[in-house]
Parts: structure tokens; C-alpha cells; sequence
């Protein structure tokens, strides 16, 4: 199987900001490296490195994050004996296969990939370790993926995901990446628009 390597941009509404990773997919594992800011719940700057085992089941995710007047970082590994963070052992995620970045649409990929929910009919329940932005705390995270329906041409499916009262209906491109994740963000496709750009003839006058 021929792997595929990609550069993705997110516009994120949910942080006022943009999430972007260089991810390869090779076979059944993943690895992307990638870098995201934004201004909610209040400006950050993160950066990030993930890497799957066999089936996209996490191995290890490694974040530095920044924000004004603070910092964290996070090592997060998954393995045989369990999930660790920073190196203290941690049973309450025992049960899960993947983390879960916030604002990160890329760590969406791993559990659709694993199910075959860009192909076939199929309604999965997660527990997932859940990273939150700046701080980096980790907690479990109880979530629902549930296939829709199956596109041809550049959009492979669209997954319904469900945390919660939370409920969203994500496009995901053949190759398992999300395109658009309502509520949240969408990608920004080449040659696009910057988003909020206004368009300028001759004599347009300088945007404020």
C-alpha cells in the first residue's frame, strides 16, 4: 500500500484560531507532526507529535503548549501496560485506544480509519484520552461515531460524532482526514481565500 503524506489547515471557530499537521498515513499507522493558535478560551500557541501503533490505536503524543503568563507540556503514552502521562500511571483510560487533542480535527482520523466508517455501516462508542487547550490536563472522554453515509469523488464519508449533549455531523475526504466538523472548524483547501479577506479591484480601498 502506497503511503499517503499530506499538509492540512483548519479554520478553528471553536478557538478563534487555526490547527495545521503534516500527517503521513502508512498501512494501518499514522504519525503528523503539527502546530495550532488561537484566541479561546484564551491566546495560545501549541505544538504537537503523534504517533499510532498497528490499527491507529495511539502510542505516543507529545504537546507543548503557551499562553500569557503560562506553560505545559505532556507526554502521553499508550502501550501494553497502559496509559501513562508525564509518567505517572493512569487507570481511568485503560479501556482507550486514542487521545483526543482539543480544537485538533486531525485526531479525529484515527478511530474512523480503525472502524471503517468511511466505507461501511457502523456506530462505535470511544473512551478517549481527551487533552485540553492550553492547559493540557488529560481526562476520559466518553464519545459516539455513527456512519451516515458514503460520498464519491473527494469526500469519502460523513460520521456523525456525539460527546455528551454535543453532537456534530463531520466530512471526512477519502483518505480519513475531516474536511468540515460543523461547530468546530473546516480545513482551508489550496489556492482558497484567506478567511476574512475582502476582495480588492482598482481603488479598493486598504482593509482597516
Amino acid at each position: 500500500m502506497t503511503a499517503t503524506e499530506r499538509l492540512l489547515l483548519w479554520e478553528i471557530d471553536e478557538t478563534a484560531g487555526f490547527d495545521s499537521a503534516w500527517a503521513r498515513i502508512d498501512g494501518d499507522r499514522l504519525v503528523a507532526e503539527g502546530r495550532a493558535a488561537g484566541l479561546r478560551p484564551a491566546p495560545f500557541w501549541t505544538t504537537y507529535a503523534l504517533e499510532t501503533d498497528a490499527r491507529f490505536v495511539t502510542a505516543r503524543v507529545r504537546v507543548e503548549s503557551r499562553w500569557d503568563g503560562g506553560a505545559a507540556t505532556l507526554d502521553l503514552r499508550h502501550g501494553d501496560d497502559g496509559w501513562t502521562v508525564n509518567g505517572e500511571r493512569r487507570a481511568d483510560l485503560d479501556v482507550a485506544l486514542d487521545c483526543d487533542l482539543a480544537g485538533c480535527p486531525l485526531t479525529n482520523t484515527m478511530p474512523v480509519l480503525r472502524h471503517d466508517l468511511l466505507h461501511q455501516a457502523g456506530d462505535q462508542r470511544f473512551l478517549m484520552a481527551f487533552i485540553e487547550i492550553p492547559s493540557l490536563r488529560v481526562v476520559p472522554s466518553r464519545q459516539r461515531y455513527t456512519h451516515l453515509a458514503t460520498a464519491s469523488g473527494e469526500q469519502g464519508a460523513i460520521v456523525r460524532y456525539r460527546s455528551g449533549s454535543f453532537e456534530s455531523d463531520l466530512s471526512f475526504d477519502a483518505d480519513g482526514f475531516v474536511i468540515d466538523y460543523p461547530q468546530l472548524g473546516r480545513r482551508v483547501r489550496p489556492g482558497a481565500e484567506a478567511p476574512g479577506a475582502r476582495a480588492r479591484g482598482p481603488g479598493s480601498a486598504r482593509p482597516d
